[in-house]
């Protein structure tokens, strides 16, 4: 009933399901008569296929033409299919029947819309646009359709959600290739359970109960992968005919996360610049210039072929115009493929059936090359979101599938800053966190956390007073922060009760020694001892040979083709220090993260630019390795400042007055050591779900 056209139409209707409006045809004129009666685009396929084999969008006659020609000529009997193509949200069920109850572990939800196949698209679950009032018209259409095919055991059905209503695409009495997918993810064992329901067994005197399952404390993807270097007569555009020979699950703390370990998992290339080749179908521009505006802000070099290019210039991007191969014999786009100024690949194209076709030899072309070639437009907007965020191969947390959690975890924290460098503080003298890293990445977003310069975790030292554990925005460890240490001690003093005026503070860089000045028996000012300042290049580190002194000071350098003069420090964390009368002009977005890649710098730097006010006061702006330009930073501080004494502009063993975007520091450089004073201040505290 569920693969018979007719009598699975017969059931839709009696049990008032909607479903795509659609004809059988065995003839060309049948087959036109049918596409205009329904309205371009259609969805031709044969009967009785498996994988959306010889499944094709049809978007004119032409295509229609294309197709039956193809068809009829392999001597296929039976009917060809033509439906009417809805572009909506495709929705994924896997549901278990037991002759009377339903039960659904998860509802998925594709990232492409329909039209490309289901073993070609990223699942999300739990999905993301999927509500209860529509979740629970899901579970009762499912449950109906089941009791209507009377299939006990496993049923798949793939639907479309479009303006509040639901369609179905097909139904399969079988598991399906997210049957694995699901179990893992929920804990339900799907299998197990479809097994004993065959034999007789009920769903309500089981363990999972009946109805929609709880929702998982984690998102998870299911993301195909391709072997299309090994294919060499297949056009890599995705469709309704599957392609992917795989998939990888990912499971993350929110969809970023998980889309980002799902995307490197199936060989995606997380490249974070370089260049985009963008040429899409008319039916795509206006579409394409919001994903296209996410790889500009990345930093990305925008190519595109005329009209493509047109569409994104009048929108405000630079771009560079590139022939298509018919166009242009040698400057073209296979050459700029071939000139390895391309990262990536965005190409959609009406037809990708016939491998004379640019698009076709384009495509081809990449996966020679190796770069990734994105044909579905919601494929490249994840992957343009997935760039965006923080997430990388060092902050995803490692997550047990054998032992994952049941429910979310609340963590309590304490929001606290100084001189506007802000973090999130978790106690761990009792317990410590898992994957901080992550975590650092997930409550610092300002947007979607609790927002901060990352996260400091308080726990015990058994060399000192407390030991602090400090992560950046995008959960890397950072060795020392000189406004994180002075919050470290009011906390232990204000909250922990650790009543000392003077205490001793571990940290990756080595032990610091800490002055707390209060007011109201609470601290509200620190001095730190930040120990002596490493000068030697090698210690700090960077690649460059030292001076007279054994230092890097006031040395010319080249910094993404352009020329500066840089002095170099270590206060547990290396920085480049250049001194500058154009501190609050400066585009330290565009230039700072050139510092902090550049070659010379093996383990990243933190670059400050500083503008001298008077032999006792300077003005700094800062980009931190791992977090961008930050209100403050304390260690830059007094790189800053020792970088003065340094250059002759202040002198040693006097204090020096650091003006930052968040507020004063006051620093003082000598022989023995740097000394650090500043304020330290609660923000709030809070708990929050992870």
């Amino acid at each position: 009933m569920a693969e018979d056209r007719e009598r699975f139409d017969a059931l839709l209707e009696r049990l008032d399901i909607a479903r795509p409006k659609g004809f059988s045809v065995l003839t060309f004129d049948e087959a036109f008569k049918a596409a205009e009666s329904l309205g371009y685009p259609v969805l031709l396929r044969p009967s009785y296929v498996l994988g959306g084999q010889n499944m094709i969008i049809a978007f004119d006659d032409r295509d229609v033409e294309e197709y039956m020609n193809i068809i009829l000529s392999q001597g296929i009997e039976n009917p060809v299919l033509i439906d009417k193509y809805i572009q909506g949200r495709e929705i994924e069920v896997d549901a278990i029947y037991d002759g009377k109850d339903v039960l659904i572990p998860g509802i998925m939800e594709h990232v492409e819309r329909t039209g490309i196949h289901s073993g070609d698209s990223i699942a999300i679950y739990p999905a993301k646009h999927i509500y209860d009032n529509m979740a629970k018209k899901l579970v009762d259409t499912t449950k109906d359709l089941c009791e209507g095919l009377n299939s006990t055991g496993i049923v798949n059905i793939q639907y479309i959600v479009k303006d509040e209503r639901i369609y179905v695409i097909e139904v399969n009495p079988r598991a399906s290739r997210t049957v694995p997918y699901m179990s893992k993810v929920t804990g339900v064992p799907m299998v197990d359970l479809a097994i004993a329901v065959s034999l007789g067994q009920k769903l309500a005197e089981m363990d999972y109960g009946t109805g929609f399952y709880r929702n998982s404390p984690y998102t998870a993807v299911k993301v195909p992968v391709f072997s299309f270097e090994k294919l060499t007569d297949v056009d890599t555009q995705l469709g309704p005919e599957m392609k992917s020979t795989g998939e990888v699950l990912g499971i993350g703390r929110n969809l970023s996360e998980a889309l980002y370990k799902g995307l490197v998992s199936a060989g995606y290339k997380m490249y974070k610049d370089g260049g985009v080749l963008i040429t899409v179908r008319d039916s795509d521009k206006q579409e394409i210039v919001e994903i296209a505006r996410k790889f500009y802000g990345l930093g990305f070099e925008l190519y595109a072929t005329g009209g493509t290019a047109k569409v994104l210039e009048d929108s405000g991007m630079t771009v560079t115009e590139v022939h298509k191969i018919h166009e242009s014999s040698e400057n073209n786009t296979i050459s700029l493929l071939e000139s390895g100024k391309i990262n990536y690949i965005i190409s959609t194209s009406k037809r990708g059936r016939l491998p004379a076709r640019d698009s076709v030899k384009l495509r081809r072309r990449a996966v020679m090359l190796g770069i990734p070639c994105l044909t579905a437009l919601d494929t490249a907007d994840a992957l343009a979101e997935s760039l965006m965020s923080r997430y990388s191969e060092i902050n995803t947390e490692l997550v047990d599938i054998n032992n994952m959690r049941e429910r979310r975890k609340v963590v309590e924290f304490t929001k606290m800053q100084g001189i506007g460098n802000d973090y999130i503080y978790i106690d761990c003298f009792e317990k410590m966190v898992s994957s901080p890293e992550s975590l650092s990445v997930y409550m610092s977003d300002r947007h979607f956390g609790v927002g901060g310069d990352g996260i400091v975790l308080i726990a015990p030292s058994k060399v000192a007073d407390a030991r602090m554990i400090m992560y950046n925005l995008d959960g890397s460890e950072g060795a020392m922060c000189g406004n994180a240490i002075r919050c470290v001690g009011k906390y232990m003093y204000d909250v922990r009760g650790h009543k000392r005026k003077h205490m001793t503070i571990e940290t990756k860089s080595g032990i610091k020694k800490l002055e707390l000045m209060t007011s109201g028996d609470e601290v509200v000012r620190v001095r730190v001892d930040m120990g002596r300042a490493e000068l030697y290049p090698s210690n700090i580190p960077v690649l460059l040979d030292p001076d007279s002194e054994g230092a890097v000071v006031n040395r010319r350098v080249l910094i993404g083709g352009e020329e500066y003069r840089i002095t170099c420090v270590s206060m547990g964390n290396p920085h480049a220090v250049v001194f500058t009368d154009l501190v609050d002009v400066i585009d330290i977005d565009r230039v700072g993260p050139k510092f902090e890649y550049d070659g010379i710098f093996p383990e990243r730097v933190n670059t400050e630019f500083v503008k001298i006010i008077d032999d006792h006061t300077i003005k700094m702006r800062v980009w931190e390795r791992g977090s961008g330009e930050t209100m403050a930073c304390g260690t830059g501080a007094c790189a800053a400042a020792v970088a003065s004494v340094l250059n002759g502009y202040c002198p040693k063993d006097e204090d020096i007055r650091v003006i930052l975007k968040g507020g004063d520091l006051i620093v003082r450089y000598t022989d023995e050591a740097v000394y650090m004073t500043g304020n330290c201040a609660k923000v709030f505290e809070g708990r929050m779900e992870i």
